[in-house]
């Protein structure tokens, strides 16, 4: 199924506060918790031209109901009859709320509600309405309305970052492969960056902290517990545009960290990204544009950067001599 994985990727990693904002963007409710946020938002802008009513969800086939089970971070296997239940559950109920013991307070029409569209028998009292209930809430516990752990960890896997690039900028690769022209990419831009250089980049973007607004302030912190991401994404951008950094790979950055949803409204903000993202690619050995250079001192982060690989160093001689 062809979606948008970027914004797919942005919404697995986003925390409330952030699915709230892009809820009330987009004119969707902003109630409910973290998890329902998340459903409701793939459900509405990942997935917006799928219909996903019940009777929809009857009619999809067997293999294309586990392909919509994995956008949405849950699990995806299981009979064709289990897929379905799971994934209505997951569109419309928080697993946090409809619980077995809350089964206990919902009344006879609500529970025959509940056998209808989870497609258990109809006939029975109140009692055995429930014990079809619960015995599908209980088969189906940890299956539905909470996302995999690694997903809002560490999102869907690069390549799909890797595709995004392309697409961006697919007319330049179009045109590379049609002169069949291959480049050797620089080994540094595969490797991750040593822990010192994201240290030294978090330590530029809070620089002067206290000199900001607050608003600022609470923007720059928030970029700064991603440093990790932003290493990644300039790593594949310059894995895709042969090594090289400039104005252009600056714009497609702030691109892609938008789609993250990352708070790059502010002018102060965005140059303090580029200009650690400038460093970065530097260190990873990337060829720099002839335009303006928005960076920190490159030479003073480079000194620090040299200072703590050689205390580094310095830690790992004692050990191995003990």
């Amino acid at each position: 199924m062809d979606v948008d994985r970027v914004l797919l990727d942005a919404l697995f990693r986003g925390r409330l506060v952030e699915l709230r904002e892009r809820a009330e963007e987009a004119g969707l409710s902003k109630s409910g918790s973290v998890e329902v946020l998340r459903a409701r938002l793939i459900q509405n802008q990942v997935l917006g031209d799928v219909d996903l009513s019940w009777d929809s969800i009857q009619s999809m086939s067997h293999k294309d109901i586990g392909g919509v089970l994995k956008l949405f971070g849950v699990k995806s296997s299981g009979s064709h009859k289990e897929r379905r239940q799971r994934l209505w559950l997951h569109l419309n109920f928080d697993s946090r709320r409809l619980t077995v013991e809350r089964l206990a307070e919902m009344e006879r029409d609500e529970l025959h509600e509940l056998c209808q569209r989870l497609e258990l028998p109809l006939t029975g009292n109140r009692t055995v309405l429930m014990g079809h209930v619960a015995g599908v809430l209980t088969s189906q516990a940890n299956g539905w309305g909470r996302i995999k752990r690694s997903l809002w960890r560490s999102g869907l896997p690069e390549v799909f970052e890797v595709e995004a690039v392309a697409a961006e900028d697919d007319s330049e690769m179009v045109e590379a492969e049609q002169d069949d022209a291959v480049v050797d990419l620089e080994p540094e831009f595969e490797v991750p960056s040593p822990n010192a250089v994201l240290e030294d980049a978090g330590d530029a973007l809070i620089h002067e902290l206290d000199k900001v607004e607050p608003s600022v302030q609470g923007d720059l912190l928030t970029i700064q517990a991603r440093v990790e991401d932003l290493e990644r994404m300039i790593g594949t951008i310059l894995r895709g545009h042969g090594g090289r950094w400039g104005n252009e790979e600056e714009a497609l950055l702030i691109r892609l960290a938008e789609r993250r949803g990352w708070p790059l409204e502010r002018d102060e903000v965005r140059s303090r990204v580029i200009s650690v993202a400038t460093n970065i690619a530097e260190i990873k050995g990337a060829e720099i544009g002839d335009g303006p250079k928005q960076r920190v001192d490159s030479v003073e982060a480079l000194d620090r950067v040299r200072e703590r690989m050689r205390y580094a160093e310095t830690l790992i001689s004692e050990s191995n001599e003990e």
